[in-house]
């Protein structure tokens, strides 16, 4: 049986564990990626995180409210693939002018830079969501619940 959590503090333990499965994959992707030293990329690694944890949040609250509004009951991959393409899109809408300006680039190159990143999140955000439910269930609104 699942855990349960309250709906604030699911998105709170989810955001938390996501950023911090993040931070210890892509810190040293980004060293060698980038041809950083370590502590640069780690500050990079660290600042997307926090970024991404700040949208991460949001996203989530909202698309919690969006699953409710259209009465969706369970999370079928079609939802998931939307949850994933929503999440990363807007993030490399944030990222990408940050990453530019770290790692003192055009915004073009910042772009094709994360492109890998973007890959490579889509799957391990719909991967992660998955896991994240099996352990904790389903959040209210996809239970047919209220969200708050």
């Amino acid at each position: 049986m699942p855990a349960t959590l309250a709906p604030r503090t699911r998105r709170i333990v989810q955001a938390l564990l996501y950023e911090a499965i993040a931070i210890a994959v892509v810190g040293p992707v980004l060293a060698l990626a980038f041809d950083e030293p370590a502590g640069s990329s780690f500050v990079l690694a660290l600042l997307m995180s926090s970024i991404a944890l700040a949208w991460n949040y949001g996203f989530n609250a909202v698309f919690e409210r969006w699953e409710q509004r259209r009465g969706i009951v369970g999370r079928p991959w079609r939802v998931r693939a939307l949850h994933g393409l929503g999440f990363e899109g807007g993030l490399a809408l944030i990222l990408v002018p940050v990453m530019a300006w770290w790692l003192d680039t055009t915004l073009w190159a910042a772009l094709l830079a994360d492109l890998a990143l973007l890959l490579f999140f889509l799957v391990y955000t719909v991967l992660f969501t998955w896991a994240f439910d099996r352990v904790f269930g389903l959040p209210e609104s996809a239970r047919g619940g209220a969200a708050r």
